[in-house]
């Protein structure tokens, strides 16, 4: 998902919202402190570094004056009030606060990103796809998720995750739709798959998510996300979801249960399991393939470098480029001319 398609204010007429925010703009406007840290300047004094967002993206922010006397009046996690001034520093444009409040408003919808995609409609085209599970017991299975009105609604509000991919409300939704979609498509090119417990295993392997994250004015991990994890959490609301179902196959349970443990793919990536055969690799790499598009498509949109590269991408490790080349139906390509020699070979 991209800022793309989201309103500059979204109904929020007074907001500045940070990534409007240009250089020389007076800011006086209310933030989430996401980081707190003090600091000393070269004379000794004391300074405060901070990250304020809201749910348009993060802004570097310093308060060099009255700092010991401002940094008292407000932790992590609070919303504040602040007065500024906008400037760039290293080509970044980064806050300088002359006076900061604890703010007395708490407007989620400021602070919280929210998947751009409509949730009414995910969830019928997510149901379409549930529908041609022609396996019966999978069909049940995945219906009796569908119909649990508790799981049903913390699933259409959960984020995805914290941070790198779909981590905004609704959020688990989208990513679910779209693994779904994917898997799907694969198997019409692979039909050797067992599609209907690909399309199964899509739908379960991250249900462990809307126990793993909270999220008021910011998404974290709750503490049974922080202990187990949401393979771990996902496995178990399976397994309860296996109690109500006679004669659910012990095998086919297995496998799916193989599939949420294992689709992180590698030990390194958190998999306690590494995928052991083909539905359950298929499922890991159309995991990885949306959750990649996901992250990479925001960590360019929210991008502020000026120029055709992005900033220095540390989970990947290199720049990525932010403005398409010039598409090659523009260049003039003309077949080389052979000579007699080249000829008389044809």
């Amino acid at each position: 998902m991209t800022n793309e398609g989201m309103p500059r204010s979204s109904g929020i007429k007074t907001h500045l919202w940070v990534q409007d925010i240009r250089e020389d703009d007076i800011v006086n406007d209310r933030y989430l402190v996401k980081t707190k840290r003090t600091g000393q300047t070269k004379n000794g004094g004391a300074f405060l570094s901070l990250i304020l967002s809201d749910r348009t993206g993060d802004i570097e922010t310093r308060v060099w004056e009255r700092a010991d006397e401002l940094g008292t009046l407000f932790r992590e996690g609070d919303i504040i009030e602040v007065s500024g001034k906008a400037g760039l520093y290293r080509n970044q444009v980064q806050l300088t606060l002359s006076d900061i409040s604890l703010s007395k408003e708490d407007d989620p919808a400021i602070f919280l990103e929210t998947t751009p995609c409509d949730i009414t409609a995910m969830m019928r085209d997510l149901k379409g796809i549930i529908r041609n599970i022609k396996n019966a017991g999978l069909r049940d299975l995945v219906n009796s998720f569908i119909s649990d009105h508790r799981f049903i609604e913390k699933f259409k509000e959960s984020p995805a995750a914290k941070n790198f991919h779909h981590g905004y409300l609704g959020g688990l939704l989208e990513h679910t739709l779209s693994v779904c979609r994917l898997a799907v498509l694969v198997n019409e090119q692979y039909p050797e798959l067992d599609g209907d417990l690909l399309i199964t295993g899509a739908f379960l392997h991250d249900i462990g998510k809307i126990n793993e994250f909270s999220y008021g004015r910011t998404i974290d991990y709750s503490d049974e996300g922080r202990l187990l994890g949401h393979l771990v959490l996902g496995v178990s609301m399976l397994e309860e979801k296996l109690k109500g179902l006679k004669n659910f196959p012990q095998e086919t349970a297995l496998y799916l249960k193989h599939m949420i443990l294992s689709h992180h793919g590698e030990y390194d990536f958190g998999s306690p399991k590494r995928p052991k055969f083909l539905e359950a690799f298929v499922l890991h790499l159309i995991d990885d393939l949306d959750a990649k598009m996901n992250g990479i498509a925001r960590f360019i949109t929210k991008d502020k470098n000026e120029g055709a590269w992005t900033d220095f991408n540390r989970m990947f490790e290199r720049y990525l480029l932010k403005e398409r080349l010039k598409p090659l139906e523009d260049e003039q390509v003309t077949a080389p001319v052979r000579d007699d020699r080249q000829k008389a070979l044809f």
